[in-house]
Parts: C-alpha cells; structure tokens; sequence
C-alpha cells in the first residue's frame, strides 16, 4: 500500500519542458568563445594573442598552464609624416640629380670616351673631373680657347639648374715657381677661378659658384707616375644636392 502511495506521487510531478535551454545557453557561450578567439587573432597583436591562448590553456589544464606568460608587447613603428615627407623630397632630389649627371654625360660624351673627362655621382651630388690638359697649358691657368665650347656646354645645363656649384682645382705634387704662381696653391685656386668666371659669363648665377684650390692635397692616383700625375692635374665641377643624405651624416652630439 505505501509502495503504491510512492509510485503515484513520482508519476504526479509536472515534466520540466525548459531543460533544453541549458543545451541551447551552453551552445551560445561557445560561439561567442569562438568568435573572440577570431577577433583576437584579426586584431594581430602577438602579445595579447599569447596571453589569451596561455589563460585559455590555464583553464583547460594544458600546456599553457606550466609556461610563463611573455605579456611584453613588440614595439611596432610609429609612423613619422616628417621622416616620409623627407624620404619622398630625397627620392626626388635624387631622381633630378641622376638626370642631370645623363645629360652631363650626354654632353660631354667625346670627351668622356677619350678618358678626359669623368662624371660621377654619390650623396654629396654630381661630379664632372675635367683633365687640366683639356683646359690649360701646363702651368697656366688661362683658359684654352677649344676649351672654351666645353665649358660652355656645361654652363647652358648649370643655367637650367638651381643647385649650388663648387668648382676645385688641383694639380699635381710636383713644384712650380714662377712670377705669376708661387705654388701649386696659387695655380689650383687661379684656374678654379677661371672656370667659375666663364660660368659666371654663360649665365650662371654668381651666388651658386663656389671657388676652391687644393693644390696637391686630394690626389686620385700616384703621383709617382706620368700617368698618375696627368690624372691628378685637374678641373672638377660638383653640383652639390640640396638635400644631404642622412646615411653619409655624423651626428656631433
């Protein structure tokens, strides 16, 4: 009779019809789980990606649980507008000065395949090294009259241009004494000098032109050979780039 009492009271309780919400709430935590995940791999930040995945295997008991956490986060770069303002007016700088050194080729170029002349360019800008015995007699610093038409020819692509000109003298280590020219300093500033006065003449601004003599003292060959010394006796017209690069610049501080 009690057993009876007991089988009727367990059959009498109302069915729950609500249980398959803790399926369905279970299965949305996982979606949103699974989402952040995507989320924090789509941000690619490495550092906060670790500590997620490392707190993730903490929970689960997995390998995250026995490794040391790394939080320290790369130092990714900031972007400078200043620096990639400088870097796009040297791109150009740049771009102008090697199309002036073709054109300087271009003009000279008899000369240059004759090996009297030589155009090159680097960070400080374009350089034209003329063989003094294009322009002078030996010991004289006045211009040679075939000379002249070269000079010119230069002087019509320095006209176009906005650059500074230095224009150097330089001469060989052998001594010379004369009335005119107690040095090779005095020779190697002189003939510098003529070259920017025929510039000057073919319209080139005065304010760009720069003079220098060096004499001896930047030789770029042996001057214990003829050849050696014929190299060194020379005329060279460097444009000099508006803008320096920084790589060939020593910080003083």
């Amino acid at each position: 009779m009690q057993y009876r009492r007991a089988r009727r009271k367990f059959d009498d309780e109302a069915e729950n019809h609500e249980r398959w919400l803790i399926s369905y709430a279970d299965f949305i935590t996982l979606l949103f789980a699974f989402f952040v995940v995507m989320y924090a791999i789509s941000a690619v930040n490495i550092g906060k990606y670790k500590v997620f995945s490392d707190a993730l295997g903490d929970a689960f008991g997995g390998k995250g649980a026995a490794t040391p956490v790394n939080t320290e986060v790369p130092n990714l770069p900031i972007p400078n507008p200043a620096l990639k303002r400088r870097n796009e007016l040297l791109r150009k700088e740049k771009e102008q000065m090697t199309k002036l050194a073709q054109d300087l080729l271009s003009t000279m170029a008899p000369l240059v395949k004759e090996g009297k002349v030589r155009v090159t360019q680097n960070s400080r800008g374009v350089s034209v090294e003329i063989n003094a015995s294009v322009l002078f007699d030996p010991g004289d610093a006045r211009l040679m009259p075939e000379s002249v038409e070269a000079l010119r020819a230069v002087a019509s692509l320095l006209k176009a241009d906005t650059h500074d000109v230095q224009v150097e003298g330089h001469t060989d280590n052998q001594p010379i004494g004369n009335t005119r020219f107690p040095s090779n300093w005095e020779l190697s500033s002189v003939r510098a000098s003529s070259v920017v006065r025929l510039f000057i003449d073919a319209g080139v601004a005065p304010q760009r032109l720069t003079a220098v003599g060096y004499s001896s003292n930047v030789p770029v060959a042996d001057n214990d050979t003829l050849q050696g010394r014929a190299r060194n006796r020379r005329v060279a017209v460097t444009i000099l780039s508006g803008i320096p690069d920084p790589s060939t610049e020593v910080p003083t501080q």
